[in-house]
């Protein structure tokens, strides 16, 4: 069993608009992002991403990205720092250097600093010295210390990572991974996690042993099923309903990435009556950009009528829009009746046994070479395209890195067509894959001396 680590901090990017939050963000994730950057598919912002710096990882929200841009101090309070506060570990507020300590940057101090989480307090655009005469105003928020920054630069970065590093939490607070397939059951409130979740645990055949919960609001459950070990990953906000504001939905966000972290396996969701909402649409991307196979569930399915056209159409329009996730199993069920339940340990396993594979150098490239002698890559600025090498990286999910002598000639259709080619040829066809490519010149054969 792949060892998982526990649940990763998760840290939020406060304060009032055009301070530099996104820029600090990318500035952070762009090692751990720069190859996600690279994966084609449907064009969205990511708001999150991991840090990782020496022997600390933490998942970083850009708050600012989650919200939009309202203009009302007040609403924008509410809505971005309400829900990052919820259930962030630690908060690292931004504020301008340039323009100067602001009325609405107290104002957002105040709100925060009643939470009682640590706050850090980053000065963002000190990229002149003679901005640092007016550092020590920033003192009048009573935050020490200051970490003045220039997220555009990088500068002063490294200072803001140690401040992070003393106060994240101790690892003896978070989560002890525990044995078996880590699942993460997602999706928008009242379709219907809790009652699956109930139902499974219910089950005469299920062996029930609770896993230690923290102090950070995390609930995971053990229980084996058919003589395998699985863990439940869930968050009492998600379990509970709850009626769904701005807020609440944010919030829910935030939830559904920590799950996520923590789980090899998605699964989704979904209410056959309502079909696919922007809500579940931003879960899917939450799925897939952390890489997580998924099986999609399409539940109270015992509210269909029973005309097989009928059916059939419905399913169509409660999974229409999943076509850049076409590799997650779509099973209709009812948690009221039990319809195909029995159906969803196995397909999870499935699923975990897909994402975990890796297959061997050699195998690759004799699939690499017939790959592409069968379809050749087109031509890019008159010059053929060569594929020289391909390797797997890592598993959850299987990543590929291809050698390519013109990476920026491949063009997205052909990388779509050579994914497809693997995941059928090697029978993946439940694990999201990613292929990687980088540049390689042919070395010249050397002659005789």
């Amino acid at each position: 069993m792949t060892p998982v680590p526990a649940e990763q901090p998760l840290v939020a990017i406060i304060g009032r608009a055009n301070v530099g939050k996104s820029t600090l963000f990318n500035r952070l994730t762009r090692s751990s992002q720069a190859l996600v950057a690279d994966i084609p598919g449907v064009t969205r912002d990511r708001h999150y991403g991991n840090v990782s710096w020496d022997d600390h990882t933490v998942l970083l929200v850009d708050t600012g990205g989650l919200v939009g841009g309202e203009a009302d101090l007040a609403e924008l309070v509410r809505r971005q720092a309400g829900a990052a506060v919820a259930e962030a570990d630690v908060l690292l507020l931004v504020v301008d250097g340039r323009e100067g300590p602001q009325e609405s940057d107290a104002e957002v101090v105040d709100y925060v600093r009643r939470t009682g989480k640590p706050i850090l307090l980053v000065v963002n655009k000190m990229d002149h010295p003679s901005l640092d005469a007016g550092l020590p105003e920033f003192y009048r928020f009573g935050l020490e210390p200051l970490y003045p920054v220039s997220a555009t630069h990088g500068l002063g970065l490294g200072a803001l990572l140690d401040g992070l590093a003393a106060v994240l939490p101790a690892p003896a607070e978070l989560a002890a991974p525990g044995p078996g397939i880590r699942v993460a059951i997602v999706g928008r409130p009242n379709v219907g996690k809790s009652s699956l979740i109930n139902h499974f645990l219910g089950e005469e055949r299920l062996l029930v042993s609770p896993q230690p919960g923290t102090t950070r609001d995390a609930i995971d459950t053990a229980m084996t099923w058919d003589g395998v070990d699985y863990v439940l990953v869930d968050t009492a906000g998600l379990r509970r309903p709850s009626h769904v504001d701005p807020g609440l939905e944010r919030q829910m966000v935030l939830k559904t990435i920590k799950a996520l972290s923590r789980a090899e396996v998605a699964v989704l969701m979904l209410d056959a009556n309502e079909g696919l909402t922007g809500q579940d649409l931003r879960i899917i991307g939450l799925i897939e950009d952390q890489g997580k196979g998924c099986l999609v569930l399409v539940n109270k399915w015992d509210l269909v009528r029973h005309d097989f056209k009928e059916a059939r159409t419905l399913l169509e329009k409660a999974t229409s829009g999943l076509e850049f996730m076409a590799y997650a199993p779509v099973l209709p069920v009812s948690v009221l009746t039990g319809y195909n339940l029995r159906r969803v340990f196995p397909l999870i396993k499935e699923i975990h046994t897909q994402t975990a594979s890796r297959v061997g150098t050699g195998e690759l490239n004799r699939l690499l070479a017939e790959i592409t002698g069968r379809t050749p890559p087109p031509r890019y600025r008159d010059r053929p395209v060569k594929f020289y090498y391909l390797t797997q990286a890592e598993i959850h999910p299987p990543t590929f890195i291809a050698f390519v002598n013109q990476p920026q000639g491949v063009p997205d259709h052909y990388r779509r067509y050579v994914v497809k080619q693997l995941r059928e040829k090697l029978g993946l066809t439940y694990a999201p894959l990613r292929l990687f490519l980088k540049g390689r010149q042919r070395r010249p054969m050397r002659g005789p001396k």
